[in-house]
């Protein structure tokens, strides 16, 4: 069954933001949203759309930049961009339900508004240009919208459509995906197609939709398996998945993650360090959500990618979510997999099988009572965190050379707050 979707973009949000903020036009001011401290090595987090139409690419470095281009250079502040896309999200809120809201982003999400047309006397496209209109009034954010029948037409209205009409809106049914975009090349401008998958279609001779909707199944089936059918939907913009779909899925098996792109490079002793400092802090979140888990999981990336990254997965004897039984895993694989020889760059962590504590049953080969003290010496420390400050208590690991925890609690998301 059809439905009315409008897919919502906020235009190169964090610059754009940082230009209202200082008054000024992003689409007439060159600015670049990096943090200067960290050298012309650094990602922009985002760059105002006069950069683009100068052809600087998003995500780029600082030193791509061409040097006879003058810009500011913005400190990035999570906690505004964050402040700006919950101010803009209540103006969702104004139009539908939050059950028909799906948030893809910070500055990206999906409105269902199917039953809400009638009551507005309006079309989806009158619609769309109603709340986006709001948004520039209001906070003098642009944003683009995509109009589709489905949330994959929707979302590639937005992404193909939508920065080529004035209005800032495209729409596609599944006859007007076919007419205007089954011959648009290439592939990877399609949402879910990234360059290896394109890769790997091109060897098949599959360069366009019309091609991959045309082509031999058997084959794709053999190249992709499983999600050969959900390339063959698309090719005919078919979408089965919807909002409450997305509303009611509930994962199989929970999963808590973490990673960091250190600074610079780190040597083997150096990224211990800041590992077991990852543990600890994740170790915190475990008790004060009530999980626990048996199976944890390491990435090692290496500088500059000299070699393949490094880990693996190991299972604990134990169910537990204490520090000194996590690192010990952790450490168990760092030590076993991770090359001495080479520059370390990028460190992730995550604990799998993840359930409530208050389902696992009392293990008699373990000291229960030295856990028991561990845990409550731990939630202590979460209590005092959470009402003074990640940084007011630290351990001596936290001080040393090359900890990072005391830096990246003042950050969001990686990023300066």
């Amino acid at each position: 069954m059809n439905r009315d979707i409008i897919c919502i973009d906020l235009k190169s949000f964090y610059a754009s933001v940082e230009c209202v903020e200082r008054n000024l036009d992003p689409f007439k001011t060159n600015l670049v949203v990096a943090d200067p401290t960290r050298g012309n090595g650094t990602v922009c987090l985002a760059v105002s759309p006069k950069m683009k139409m100068l052809g600087v690419r998003n995500r780029c470095r600082v030193f791509e930049i061409p040097s006879n281009i003058r810009y500011i250079k913005a400190k990035p502040r999570m906690s505004k961009y964050i402040e700006y896309s919950a101010n803009i999200y209540s103006i969702y809120l104004k139009y539908v339900s939050k059950d028909d809201i799906h948030v893809y982003s910070i500055d990206e999400a999906f409105l269902d508004v199917t039953d809400y047309l009638k009551t507005y006397k309006i079309n989806s496209l009158q619609l769309a240009k109603k709340i986006i209109t709001e948004i520039y009034d209001t906070y003098k954010i642009t944003a683009t919208a995509g109009v589709g029948t489905n949330l994959y037409l929707a979302k590639i209205a937005l992404d193909i459509l939508s920065k080529h009409n004035v209005n800032n809106i495209g729409y596609l049914d599944e006859d007007k995906y076919k007419e205007s975009l089954w011959h648009h090349r290439p592939l990877s401008d399609f949402w879910q197609i990234g360059k290896g998958i394109e890769k790997r279609l091109n060897k098949l001779r599959i360069y366009d939709m019309y091609d991959l909707a045309h082509s031999n199944y058997n084959k794709l089936y053999k190249e992709f398996g499983v999600n050969a059918e959900l390339l063959i939907d698309h090719s005919y913009g078919k979408e089965s998945c919807t909002i409450a779909d997305i509303k009611a899925y509930r994962p199989r098996h929970n999963s808590i993650s973490t990673n960091q792109v250190l600074f610079e490079d780190y040597s083997w002793d150096r990224a211990r360090l800041v590992l077991k400092e990852m543990v600890e802090t994740k170790s915190l979140d475990l008790i004060e959500k009530g999980f626990v888990t048996d199976r944890v999981n390491l990435y090692i990336g290496y500088s500059k990618d000299l070699i393949k990254p490094t880990g693996g997965t190991i299972k604990l004897d134990i169910k537990t979510n204490v520090y000194s039984e996590l690192v010990k895993g952790f450490l168990l694989l760092y030590d076993k997999t991770t090359n001495m020889e080479y520059k370390i760059r990028r460190i992730g962590i995550s604990f799998e099988n993840v359930e409530a504590e208050e389902n696992v049953q009392l293990n008699f080969f373990v000291d229960e009572k030295a856990i028991l003290k561990e845990k409550k010496v731990e939630a202590t420390i979460i209590n005092i965190k959470n009402e003074m400050g990640k940084n007011c208590i630290l351990k001596g690991m936290n001080l040393e050379d090359g900890a990072t925890a005391k830096l990246r609690n003042t950050l969001i998301g990686g990023h300066n707050a």
